[in-house]
């Protein structure tokens, strides 16, 4: 009997799968809140030059005499209303010549630069850019930390949630992740310096590809044909969940390393993991069917249900010989569709981490629109549940990713147009961009999968996902941009990169076929033709003149 028939006499969803599926999901809570932690811990405040020889100096000012000294040794920048905006990395180099205007500002000093920073506290206590005074000529390394997580995340796709998970097993996998999980979460907690810092947000990053990608396999083959969608979203409610639980502890907890060490404290669960039964599926796949059965056996009791003993069999699993992805560029009809694939899969995790690392760029409290941020974000999971089998993937992902691209771009209209009490515009549009960028992100998983044929389909999920890391580690330098450039523009900037890149993805997705209801492809001939007939006819037009241009 199939594997997939097994799935259906156990019952596709049960109680056993149930329970386990409930607890897969569990971890997930963790991964959410350790990839998106950087939005707090490396949060970076207003700040200025220390006042030369003064031991209890502070960002605020205490009263007429602390504001005189400061006019006499910071450069003001610019005047805000009645109050002086100083400059953050110059100070004045003052003697006993040096005059002063009405408003105590040397006239005839010259300017340097400093060694020393206060720090606005009125948000944050400590963050990891003050703890190590990552200012003044040193405004990418938040930038760097973050790639750094995302390279991480690149190398965990590939590795353990890649290549261990598939050859020692989906609990072997995740076992080794949650280790790294949990060491990367306590040694980022108080590292000595930035770098070490830097190596335990790499380990994190590792550690959660592997272990998400492990536990969403896992609950996947456990689960029958006809749930594996809503299975494969539900799961990211989980990690919505996890942004919640962020917002609220970071709330509370305003000091950049005991946030950190709070929600690592959860982690260590994480070896409970190991009760986890493995997948009957990858048990089957290497022959070891004594193993799988009891799994079987044991569900099916659970379950209520009784099961054959010669239920499993040498035509459980079927062993096609898979191909390399690279099969699919020597037909210029494939290659196109690939190319798309890959960059929606580059798109969708650049604009997803871009929006979620910019709140902190935005105007407001950054707790309420991280709140905000992620409540878009589960409205858009939701979405997908009820709308993705009614509507289909193609439609559903453009029209996700050309509302999200919208959302962005039209931040350049805030910019020419809004006037200063309607700053509320610009922080909406992306939360909108974020609704729209996490239902595509939720789905191009599933389309992947559907349009890739079987020969290749691990092969081309696994590079499509690895690709998309790409555009992951390229977002955190997109979103430092208005660093470099001032004002209301350079905040823009990034929202308007990020939304012409998904309006660009999200029109080029029309050009793949739809994958409801339809028989999917097998080999790469069935590929080819896959989608000719009931394709659009504009779409078979275009993608005649690009294969005609090849």
């Amino acid at each position: 009997m199939k594997y997939d028939a097994i799935t259906i006499v156990l019952g596709e969803f049960g109680k056993y799968q149930k329970i386990v599926y409930f607890l897969v999901c569990l971890p997930v809570i963790s991964i959410g809140i350790q990839v998106l932690l950087s939005v707090f811990s490396l949060a970076s405040p207003s700040y200025r030059c220390s006042l030369p020889g003064s031991s209890n100096d502070s960002f605020a000012v205490r009263d007429i005499h602390h504001a005189i000294r400061i006019n006499q040794s910071i450069p003001i920048k610019y005047k805000d209303g009645t109050s002086f905006i100083y400059e953050s990395c110059k100070v004045y180099s003052t003697n006993e010549n040096t005059t002063y205007n009405e408003f105590n500002v040397p006239i005839n000093a010259s300017v340097g630069s400093c060694d020393s920073w206060v720090y606005d506290q009125s948000t944050f206590q400590k963050t990891v850019i003050t703890e190590f005074d990552l200012v003044c000529g040193q405004e990418l390394a938040r930038a760097n930390a973050n790639m750094a997580t995302m390279a991480g995340l690149l190398i965990g796709a590939f590795s353990v949630g890649g290549v261990v998970s598939d050859v020692f097993g989906r609990k072997m996998g995740i076992m080794i992740s949650s280790l790294f999980h949990v060491v990367g979460a306590f040694g980022s907690s108080f590292p000595t310096t930035y770098i070490v810092f830097v190596i335990f947000r790499f380990l994190m990053g590792i550690s959660t590809t592997g272990l998400f990608g492990s536990l969403f396999v896992l609950g996947m083959e456990l689960v029958g044909p006809s749930y594996r969608v809503a299975a494969g979203i539900t799961v990211e409610l989980f990690w919505c969940t996890g942004l919640f639980v962020l917002c609220f502890v970071a709330f509370f907890v305003r000091s950049w390393n005991y946030l950190q060490l709070a929600v690592a404290c959860p982690t260590v669960l994480l070896f409970l993991c190991y009760w986890l039964p493995e997948s009957p599926r990858w048990l089957i796949s290497k022959g070891r069917y004594k193993e799988a059965r009891v799994v079987l056996q044991k569900c099916a009791k659970v379950n209520g249900v009784t099961l054959p003993d010669d239920i499993i069999g040498n035509d459980t699993m079927e062993h096609r010989r898979s191909q390399s992805v690279l099969k699919i560029f020597t037909a210029p009809k494939l290659l196109v569709r690939t190319l798309i694939i890959y960059l929606n899969w580059i798109v969708v995790n650049m604009v997803y981490y871009g929006l979620s690392l910019n709140v902190g760029n935005l105007s407001g409290d950054i707790y309420l629109n991280f709140a905000i941020n992620s409540l878009c974000e589960l409205g858009a999971y939701v979405m997908c549940l009820l709308l993705l089998n009614r509507v289909g993937r193609k439609w559903l992902h453009c029209g996700s990713m050309i509302l999200g691209g919208a959302a962005c771009l039209s931040t350049i209209f805030t910019v020419l147009y809004a006037n200063e009490n309607q700053h509320w515009i610009t922080v909406m549009l992306p939360n909108i961009g974020k609704f729209g960028i996490s239902a595509a992100f939720a789905i191009i998983w599933f389309w992947t999968a559907e349009l890739f044929p079987t020969v290749v389909r691990s092969s081309g999920v696994g590079s499509s996902n690895m690709m998309g890391r790409l555009g992951s580690m390229l977002c955190p330098y997109i979103v430092e941009i208005g660093t470099f450039i001032k004002g209301d523009f350079g905040k823009s900037l990034p929202l308007i990169i990020f939304g012409s890149m998904a309006f660009i993805a999200g029109l080029l997705s029309l050009l793949l076929p739809e994958t409801r209801g339809t028989v999917l492809p097998e080999t790469i001939e069935d590929a080819e033709n896959f989608g000719r007939h009931n394709k659009p006819a504009v779409t078979e037009v275009v993608l005649q003149v690009v294969e005609t241009g090849l």
